[in-house]
């Protein structure tokens, strides 16, 4: 499927590794129906070549020195072009999915996904649909069904800025305290040692502490976690 008109969808890649750039470029071009009209190391250069180029898609990485993806989308939204952007990263944390939503990103895709997943989903932002990886979509749910009295006022052991654990996050935690790594955590959740990380490093922020002994002692303690049976 091709794209308004019937002509090829094109693309600019925006991430700051030439590796992943290449990749997501050679991908494209063996694909009916995509050209890849340009390429960015940062937000930076991704809003020079949107402004230049007038791409159907930008497929945005979050994390690049410099200008940054959310920027990036935010002044893209600002200057009113016509291209959509599909985040495409590593992260599936709140702390990323939320600031790239809210500023206008089309849609939310993980590296990890697979190739035929990746084609449709760039498929269906340049028709105007928007995509969301599964962990991305379950953490927006989790968002708007949170009940009323997660807004109340906090107790003593729950910081002012922390938010409630993503599903992930509980995941990820959980198998912390059965004493897996980080590494077999990743392989078990089917996401990147980076990911991991990551989700980790929000649990801390969220729990108040600072390692991960702290944080599953915190988590049940206030009941998030139950012993393994």
């Amino acid at each position: 499927m091709s794209g308004a008109g019937g002509r090829a969808i094109r693309l600019v890649v925006a991430d700051d590794h030439p590796v992943v750039r290449d990749g997501l470029a050679g991908l494209f071009a063996r694909e009916p129906g995509f050209e890849v009209v340009g390429e960015a190391a940062d937000g930076a250069e991704a809003l020079r070549l949107a402004e230049t180029l007038a791409p159907d898609v930008i497929l945005m990485d979050l994390q690049m020195p410099g200008t940054d993806g959310v920027t990036a989308i935010r002044e893209l939204v600002r200057r009113g072009g016509a291209a959509r952007v599909l985040v495409l990263t590593t992260y599936d944390t709140d702390a990323h999915v939320l600031p790239a939503i809210e500023a206008g990103a089309s849609g939310y895709l993980l590296k990890d996904a697979p190739r035929d997943e990746l084609l449709r989903a760039v498929r269906a932002t340049a028709r105007g649909e928007s995509v969301l990886a599964s962990s991305v979509a379950a953490l927006l749910m989790q968002r708007v069904r949170r009940p009323a009295s997660a807004s109340a006022a906090p107790s003593p052991s729950s910081p002012a800025d922390a938010g409630p654990l993503s599903q992930r996050e509980l995941e990820v935690l959980q198998l912390v305290s059965s004493g897996a790594t980080n590494r077999e955590a990743a392989a078990r959740l089917f996401i990147t040692e980076a990911t991991v990380k990551s989700h980790l490093l929000n649990v801390y922020a969220k729990l108040g502490v600072s390692d991960r002994a702290a944080a599953v002692t915190e988590a049940f303690h206030r009941g998030l976690l139950r012993p393994h049976q």
